[in-house]
């Protein structure tokens, strides 16, 4: 097993530098995160390259402390390239004419103007880099020229590299914002399918009202001329009391009540998942939790239960029913495995306070969210409670729910 893991393991190893790096690309440098603290790094590892290029080339005299002070500290702008590009680039060239006046190593000098050439370049309008490519360009040669006119010749050849530097910013910044259109197209298409998928539903939602409006219109129509029907029978002449028709009009009511009964379930069936547990039969309730807690252990949960109370109106039992049940299914699901899972129920101040939490290591980061946790505080809204749920100060995920005890219904009555 050791020779087939060893390649999968290199390989993972190279790809997260990698992807780091491509990462750095892609993203935007003025809202990178740890702008200013990379750009420190970044200028002192340029400081310390130059400080080498400077003791081992020999295209200048060896710098003295002047030298070494100018080279050092055309270094410190760089920490702020992301915030002023062009700003840095001057205060750099304010800082390498007098180096190069004074005939230090002149490659040492040029690596802190490359960064802020890129800076520039990465950052700003392709219009204002060739401005200020044009502008160095001209200005260094001229510098030089007052010096050597052979050192001025040598970079004006050289100045090849001041464009390939400023075409690579250009590149790169172009490349930035391709991926950012890609990125913005594919939001903009994620968006566009949410809401064709909520007019779809909307729609769906307004025709079932319409055929539940027109089914129950028909039925309480026929229901009330039926029960019209009766009563005129009933009244107009006691004394010669027609049972037959009046028999025949209480069963026609019987029969459409039927009937709209057996369509109403129909189409409330359609709207219900295939083979959901609560289509048929009655309201689940607190009698139910123990048939949970032992299937979650059966998945191999390890489930401690702790319920002190006995009775709950049978709305409120059916949403404690199915909340434990839906917190359960998460915990088995993602707590990791064989999670360690506490169930608690208990009265307190008129309210039933249901609580499930787990040690795991909850869902993994970066997870697309599921309907979950909207179901379970949907349940709590029907029966006028609250429900919370997220990780756990200690790790893991825990829910609690206050479910009120007394429903406006009873309060009510």
């Amino acid at each position: 097993m050791t020779p087939v893991q060893a390649p999968t393991t290199t390989t993972a190893a190279w790809s997260r530098p990698a992807e780091r790096i491509m990462a750095a690309i892609n993203r935007d440098p003025l809202t990178a995160p740890h702008a200013l603290r990379n750009d420190a790094v970044l200028a002192f590892l340029v400081a310390g390259f130059s400080a080498v290029l400077a003791l081992m080339v020999d295209d200048g005299r060896r710098p003295d402390a002047l030298g070494w002070a100018l080279l050092l500290v055309s270094h410190v702008p760089l920490v702020w390239r992301r915030r002023r590009p062009v700003l840095v680039l001057v205060a750099v060239i304010t800082c390498v004419f007098p180096y190069h006046f004074l005939d230090y190593p002149h490659t040492a000098a040029t690596q802190a103007a490359y960064v802020a050439l890129y800076t520039v370049a990465v950052t700003g309008r392709p219009l204002r880099t060739v401005l200020v490519g044009i502008g160095v360009i001209t200005m260094a040669v001229g510098v030089l020229f007052t010096i050597s006119a052979q050192e001025a010749l040598g970079l004006l050849k050289a100045s090849g590299w001041v464009v390939a530097v400023l075409f690579c910013g250009v590149d790169v910044r172009f490349y930035r914002q391709y991926v950012a259109s890609i990125v913005e197209r594919a939001e903009r298409a994620e968006r566009t399918r949410e809401e064709e998928a909520r007019r779809r539903v909307a729609e769906e939602r307004l025709r079932i009202a319409r055929d539940l409006h027109d089914l129950l219109a028909h039925s309480i129509t026929l229901i009330g001329v039926q029960t019209s029907v009766a009563a005129h029978v009933l009244s107009a002449d006691p004394e010669r009391l027609d049972r037959e028709t009046v028999a025949k009009a209480l069963d026609d009511i019987a029969e459409t009540c039927r009937s709209a009964r057996g369509e109403l379930r129909t189409t409330l069936e359609v709207l219900r998942e295939h083979g959901s547990p609560d289509a048929r039969g009655p309201l689940p309730g607190l009698d139910g939790l123990p048939d949970l807690v032992e299937a979650a252990r059966l998945a191999g949960a390890r489930v401690e239960q702790t319920v002190r109370i006995r009775r709950a109106p049978p709305a409120v039992g059916a949403a404690a029913y199915r909340i434990v049940q839906e917190a359960l299914t998460n915990a088995v699901r993602h707590a990791g495995p064989e999670p360690a899972v506490r169930v608690e129920l208990d009265e307190r101040q008129g309210a039933l306070h249901l609580t499930v939490s787990d040690g795991g290591t909850g869902p993994a980061p970066g997870g697309t969210p599921g309907f979950g946790l909207v179901g379970m505080r949907e349940r709590a809204r029907s029966v006028g409670g609250t429900l919370d749920a997220g990780p756990r100060a200690g790790g893991g995920f825990e829910v609690t729910a206050v479910l009120p005890l007394t429903t406006t219904g009873e309060k009510a009555g």
